[in-house]
């Protein structure tokens, strides 16, 4: 890489680095110092002010122009060498002077790596290579010394090695981290044909020699890092050096074209016939835009920062000058360009690497070479390199239904698509047209490509990196690298949608049987696979716009779906489909599913077994391709009740699940558990409780609360945990005297412990005892290991006793980490009379934080409310919690001057926590 020259920086060289005036400075030092050692303290302090101003200087230019890295990034290189050189000078002059040296003490100082190349963020590593012609002399190892305790006091993070030609070229050979450091040296200061002589022996002895091998290494050492960094593009706080589609990829690239073709430029890559025009271009651009995001983030944190956490992105794409529009934040359209950058970068690699194959530089995967049993592409495709291509373009391109025949073709064959037909499908998208669109054809061969292969995820993923996918559904673009800025979803919308359409095939073929017995159930019985998939590829295509997003998304659904050639019928299912995909979802989790005017209301909704089982089977694969850790046996539990209990509603009749019924069972099914127990006693434990009490538990709950009021003394806390696998919780059963509040306690006991309440029930029974059942998690949302389960029991019977006061100690608990500060959610307090026959149910909905639960019950209990259950539904950052309630006199809340009352409570108590929390 050539050294940065001053009018390829971001202001003017002198207005980063006045070399006069700073040597002059240094020479006001030196003449009034007796010793060297004497000037020292004095000549940091004007390498360091020197180098402060410049530093100042290069984030103004850079805040002016925010998009404008290339400059920036070599300011900041030439800035260093300034320092270094000067540095080197004084050492090599001033401090250590060498009148008559000697061959071997000859000195070459190189810049490596990244700071080699010339590019460098404001707190990158300065890497140095001191180069000797033979072992390193008295002299040599006292100027280096001197070099870096000075470097040191500048602050400069430097990496240094200290190495003779020959070192460099037989540890070369042995370590690639070595070799790749020494792809792109640089020499800065000293005996120049010393650093040429190492360039010159690098690329005869080592680099023309072992191009196969350096590569082999670099796509390893690629696929190591992706997996460290989690595996996807698409990960909602992507390390923009060491992610995939980050920095390194492109670097990798280029380090490639300079060890296989010696090409000093990646202008160059182009001449060797590994990129287009365009696609170089495509490059500059990826690089320029990542390397801005690259120094924000470095003067943001004040120093080297590349992971692109959520705090962060906020102020970057403040600096970069994104703004809120259209419904969505600044920080989602900034996100959204990165995420397409990433993607670009993604499409470039694959193209550099098939080239490198053909060019036998980089040998084909094994796998690929052992699979010989591939079916023969049918003209005009053809096999190359083991991949799919175009092998008569004007056949092709004759026939624009082609550019969807060869996904088909590409999953009927097994084969990948070859670059040479990705360049020619992204060149022609402009022929996908409305009669494209329109044209029965075109959607038969689109369902056959996702409905009749196993493996549709492959073939959607490629269609929308190439943008196929966006052409044929024109409505799919604006989602395309969609980013939801929040804590629960962990990919972009578009990618989202592919993980719900894998999670189907997933099921489809057989992989999660034991996992989701249900959902595998349904599909084995039949439903309609057109309609399931067009659902799940429309059911967010809504989002981002100021509506809500399942509305906007069923109006789009009733477009698009004749375009793709389904019937009316099939047509208003997956609009409803759409219309109603979250409506499953929050019927489980933030309604009391044990309440049967849950299940009646739900079941009314859905009308038929049919839109039942679409939906079950939607909810299921939508919840999991949110994240890698959103799906778990706690949401799996809650969906299969709901859908059991609505089947039956469905098929049997609304009357089939009313109260009556379930509390004659469940107290049959406790006689039968404790058949052992005294009549006179089983009696009266069965008559104690009152009817909500025997339809929302189950019956080893029953148990255990028979178990604990048997032994129960008056003013005594009893409670046992007893881990609860179906749901992958921990169930909390409390008995205790009934009186006021003693809900809100138990809340801030468990929340005080680091519990995370699922679901909380409280009864009380005819004669004066709480009972009260909670599910909790840990912190990684498992159940608690048993070992851990007698100082989480001690912890909360002495909260509960009173020795530790919950209002207190969450002063210093109830903290948001700085990275989860940006996110906002507005508060929504909903009143529902018609959700429960018994209860008013309060659904808050706002931001989470760990003493929330304890604040909002404590304001209902502190306003006389009686409070029978709790359902919290977390989301990321987000929380709905609701409560089941009744007055002090068993009543419904139908005043609205009640209702405004407890609102106007509850959102100052989320207002106090929410100042404590951001303190």
């Amino acid at each position: 890489m050539k050294t940065p020259r001053p009018d390829d920086l971001v202001s003017p060289a002198e207005a980063i680095f006045d070399r006069a005036a700073v040597a002059a400075e240094v020479e006001a030092i030196y003449s009034g110092a007796e010793t060297p050692s004497e000037a020292k303290p004095d000549l940091v302090a004007c390498l360091s002010a020197a180098r402060t101003r410049g530093m100042d200087e290069i984030a103004r230019a850079f805040a002016a122009k925010p998009h404008d890295s290339r400059p920036v990034k070599r300011s900041y290189a030439w800035l260093t060498d300034q320092i270094v050189g000067m540095v080197f000078e004084i050492a090599t002059t001033r401090v250590h002077p060498l009148n008559n040296p000697t061959e071997g003490e000859r000195l070459s100082l190189i810049a490596v790596g990244g700071y080699g190349r010339g590019e460098m963020a404001a707190y990158s590593d300065v890497d140095l290579l001191f180069l000797t012609p033979w072992k390193i002399t008295p002299w040599a190892e006292s100027v280096i010394e001197t070099m870096l305790y000075i470097l040191w006091d500048l602050k400069l993070k430097v990496g240094h090695a200290s190495r003779t030609v020959k070192d460099c070229i037989r540890l070369a050979k042995q370590d690639f981290t070595i070799r790749t450091s020494l792809v792109e040296y640089r020499h800065i200061a000293g005996d120049a044909a010393l650093a040429e002589e190492l360039g010159e022996r690098l690329w005869t002895e080592l680099f023309r020699s072992s191009a196969p091998a350096f590569v082999e290494a670099k796509l390893a050492e690629r696929a190591e890092r992706h997996r460290k960094q989690g595996g996807q593009r698409y990960m909602v706080e992507p390390n923009v050096k060491e992610g995939k589609g980050g920095l390194r990829d492109l670097q990798s690239l280029f380090w490639i074209g300079k060890y296989v073709y010696g090409v000093r430029d990646a202008a160059e890559l182009v001449d060797h016939g590994l990129f287009s025009r365009e696609e170089y271009d495509t490059f500059i651009r990826a690089e320029d835009f990542l390397w801005a995001v690259r120094c924000h983030l470095h003067l943001l944190g004040n120093r080297a920062v590349d992971q692109l956490t959520f705090d962060m992105q906020v102020e970057v794409a403040e600096r970069m000058g994104y703004r809120d529009r259209g419904g969505r934040r600044g920080v989602e359209w900034f996100m959204q360009d990165y995420f397409r950058r990433a993607t670009q970068v993604g499409d470039l690699t694959r193209i550099f690497l098939t080239v490198l194959e053909q060019s036998q530089t980089k040998p084909e995967p094994m796998l690929t070479r052992l699979m010989t049993r591939r079916k023969k592409a049918k003209p005009p495709y053809a096999i190359k390199q083991n991949r799919l291509t175009v092998g008569d373009e004007a056949e092709f391109l004759g026939d624009k239904l082609n550019l969807l025949r060869i996904f088909r073709e590409a999953m009927r064959t097994g084969t990948l698509l070859h670059p040479d037909a990705m360049r020619l499908i992204a060149a022609n998208l402009r022929l996908v047209d409305e009669e494209m669109r329109a044209s029965p054809e075109a959607a038969r061969i689109f369902f056959d490509t996702l409905l009749k292969n196993g493996n549709p995820e492959r073939a959607l993923r490629r269609m929308n990196e190439l943008g196929m996918l966006a052409a044929y559904i024109p409505e799919f673009q604006p989602i395309v690298a969609m980013m939801q800025f929040n804590m629960y979803h962990s990919y972009t919308v578009d990618e989202h949608t592919i993980q719900v359409v894998s999670s189907l095939a997933q099921i489809e073929r057989g992989e999660l049987d034991e996992e989701l017995p249900v959902a595998a159930q349904i599909l084995r019985e039949g439903l309609n696979r057109k309609v399931l998939f067009a659902a799940m590829l429309l059911h967010d295509i809504g989002k981002g716009r100021p509506e809500d997003h399942s509305i906007v998304g069923a109006r789009i659904a009733r477009t698009v779906c004749p375009r793709l050639g389904l019937k009316k019928r099939e047509t208003e299912t997956v609009e409803w489909l759409v219309r109603y995909h979250l409506l499953m979802s929050d019927m489980a989790q933030k309604r009391d599913i044990a309440d049967p005017r849950t299940v009646k209301d739900f079941a009314k909704a859905v009308k038929t077994k049919e839109r039942l089982d679409l939906l079950l089977v939607l909810t299921v694969c939508d919840i999991r391709g949110v994240g890698p850790n959103v799906w778990n046996n706690w949401k799996a539990a809650l969906l299969r009740a709901l859908y059991r209990q609505t089947k039956r509603a469905l098929e049997d009749g609304l009357e089939a699940i009313n109260r009556e019924e379930r509390g004659t069972e469940a107290r049959r099914k406790l006689r039968e558990a404790l058949s052992d127990w005294p009549e006179k006693v089983l009696r009266t434990e069965t008559q104690r409780h009152y009817a909500p009490y025997w339809q929302g538990l189950h019956v080893t709950a029953h148990v255990d609360f028979a178990e604990l009021l048997r032994e129960v003394k008056p003013d005594e806390i009893a409670l046992k945990l007893t881990p609860d696998e179906d749901r992958d919780a921990t169930r909390v059963c409390f008995v205790m005297q009934d009186h006021p509040g003693i809900f809100s306690r138990m809340c801030g006991a468990l929340a005080l412990v680091g519990a995370d309440i699922k679901d909380a029930r409280t009864f009380t029974t005819k004669d004066g005892w709480a009972t009260a059942a909670f599910w909790i998690q840990d912190q990684d949302e498992s159940p608690y290991e048993a070992e851990k389960l007698p100082r989480l029991r001690t912890m909360i019977d002495k909260t509960l006793r009173g020795e530790v006061v919950a209002r207190d100690a969450f002063r210093d608990r109830d903290k948001l980490k700085k990275r989860e500060k940006p996110f906002t959610v507005p508060t929504s307090i909903t009143f529902d009379n018609e959700g429960s026959e018994i209860y008013t149910i309060i659904e808050v909905d706002t931001r989470d934080r760990p003493g929330l639960l304890y604040d909002l019950t404590r304001t209902l209990a502190s306003s006389n409310v009686y409070i029978a259950s709790a359902v919290i539904a977390t989301y990321g950052e987000q929380v709905v919690d609701s409560f089941y309630v009744k007055d002090m006199f068993g009543l419904k809340f139908h005043a609205e001057a009640r209702q405004r009352t407890l609102e106007r409570r509850l959102r100052e108590a989320i207002d106090r926590g929410a100042q404590r929390a951001e303190g």
